[in-house]
């Protein structure tokens, strides 16, 4: 077998597939036992609870109304005081503790508690339930960062307006600013406001990593007292499991559910981190991951919602994790892009079991015949090698490899070398004509393809057309552009353009090219 050839490699390895492979997946599986006991012990103890959380229930709605009753949620608000304090700090947590106990949960602390003089903010982690708020009773109800549109929720709605929390609003767009603004505001007050409490990780996960913090909690730059949070019973809810209400009535269904609450001493920013709230985010968060024994990924709430956009376009969920934080830094990539490239992918992927492309599927979709040209290209996407190309791969092939050789001038350039008449319209032979030269094919069919960029069937494509598609398609980028590379080549060397000879080796020091311009905005 002669040996494979090696495509060059970027010089660092971290935007390679995590080893973290989902961690926001909880895949319970009950023995024949588990549930037999939990059928009894359901019999008994699911009325006997249900029963019991109503009349806690209905001792504190009142009182939550009551403590509640005009108290402004924006604008200028002060934290309670005189007995609403006291109903809050002292009733509601009581009653708090009574319903989760009422639910079977038996709470283990750990560590002391900091004044919030010493820490303002309290970061908890892992996220990975509704059942968490058991942290916020333990901790004497300080203030959360909640969704405005959970106080709409009833009963528990008005529970959380005890709490005065710090509202976050998807309808505005200001939202995110006035958010950090307001926890700075309470966290900087010298002790006059309660601890803010914070998930730092934004959303749920299965507790088997902590993935990226975001930044809102470390942004005022101060003191924060790290909160571990276990769950050491082996059948616990977690709200990244498929049937939330199956494991809610599991949870009842067992004899108790032991919680340990864990105050690690208050993390004090340098002050690199305070200017630095990433660097802040990132040395709590090693802290907390040492404690609990677990590992760390830049896998983030935007990689959640990637993997559900994933399987709403049928791909394996699997896919939408691309460790969105860490390309994001790096690439200078927004959501929106990366929630449109994976629309692409799948539109790639979409006969593909998997989630990944071959490279006779990248061939089908890019309606060109597999040749030497086109397997530089799959070489240059696929980054580990396999012989496949996974949505991350995609993702950074097109923004590094594409993106940059997309740009107007070089469009313009390639539209000129296609318009061997000047006529300013590119027809098919034209097309098919270059094509086969740079790409090195002969009796290359380009039908499809060029009744594709052809988008008004005129039977010539104009620079209008032709531009549209490039931007759209940047796929096709290093395919334009490739007799460039081959001309600026052959230019330096002093020869005649020999197309098929030097292809192989243009594309792979156009990669080395592409790969060294953008190797520092890589690096960590």
């Amino acid at each position: 077998m002669p040996p494979q050839k090696e495509y060059a490699l970027p010089r660092q390895r971290s935007l390679l597939l995590p080893a973290v492979i989902n961690p926001f997946v909880h895949d319970l599986k009950l023995t024949k036992a588990d549930k037999i006991k939990c059928f009894l012990l359901g019999i008994i103890l699911v009325p006997l609870r249900g029963i019991f959380l109503l009349l806690v229930l209905m001792v504190m709605w009142p009182i939550s109304v009551m403590i509640t009753f005009r108290q402004p949620l924006k604008g200028a608000v002060e934290p309670m005081t005189g007995w609403r304090r006291f109903m809050h700090k002292r009733v509601m947590t009581f009653l708090g503790w009574l319903y989760f106990f009422g639910m079977g949960f038996r709470v283990v602390v750990k560590g002391k508690q900091a004044s919030s003089v010493q820490a303002p903010i309290l970061a908890v982690a892992p996220h990975s339930s509704f059942f968490d708020a058991i942290v916020c009773i333990e901790a004497g109800l300080p203030s959360t960062v909640s969704r405005s549109e959970s106080l709409e929720a009833p009963i528990f709605g008005r529970f959380l307006r005890c709490v005065q929390p710090v509202l976050v609003s998807r309808k505005d767009p200001d939202s995110r600013r006035n958010t950090i603004l307001e926890i700075e505001r309470r966290a900087k007050s010298g002790g006059h406001w309660p601890q803010v409490l914070i998930f730092p990780e934004g959303t749920c996960t299965n507790r088997s990593c902590l993935i990226t913090f975001k930044q809102g909690a470390f942004v005022p730059g101060v003191p924060v007292q790290p909160v571990l949070i276990r769950y050491p019973n082996k059948l616990v809810s977690m709200n990244s499991s498929p049937i939330l209400a199956r494991l809610l009535l599991l949870t009842l269904c067992q004899l108790y559910t032991t919680v340990e609450v864990e105050f690690l001493p208050p993390q004090i920013p340098t002050e690199i981190e305070k200017k630095c709230p990433f660097k802040f985010a990132k040395s709590v968060r090693a802290v907390m991951a040492e404690s609990l024994g677990l590992p760390v990924t830049d896998h983030t709430y935007e990689d959640c919602r990637l993997m559900i956009a994933a399987g709403e376009l049928t791909l394996p969920m699997e896919a939408g994790l691309v460790e969105f934080t860490k390309i994001s830094r790096k690439l200078e990539l927004k959501w929106d892009s990366v929630k449109k490239e994976l629309e692409s992918f799948a539109n790639i992927a979409c006969s593909c079991k998997g989630g990944r492309i071959t490279i006779e599927e990248f061939s089908s979709f890019l309606k060109l015949p597999i040749s030497p040209a086109l397997q530089e290209l799959f070489a240059l996407f696929d980054r580990n090698g396999d012989g496949t190309i996974d949505f991350r791969e995609y993702v950074i092939g097109v923004t590094v490899l594409c993106r940059p050789a997309n740009n107007e001038e070089v469009i313009q350039t390639a539209f000129k070398l296609f318009d061997i008449d000047e006529d300013n319209c590119i027809t098919q032979e034209e097309f098919s004509s270059l094509l086969r030269s740079a790409l090195g094919v002969r009796d290359l069919e380009v039908h499809s393809l060029f009744k594709e960029i052809d988008a008004d069937g005129s039977g010539h494509i104009t620079y209008d057309e032709f531009c549209s598609f490039a931007l759209t398609h940047p796929e096709y980028a290093k395919l334009f552009t490739t007799y460039l590379e081959l001309q600026r080549y052959q230019g330096l060397q002093g020869e005649e353009p020999d197309f098929e000879a030097s292809l192989s080796h243009c594309c792979t020091a156009s990669h080395n090219h592409q790969e060294d311009s953008t190797s520092d905005k890589k690096d960590d």
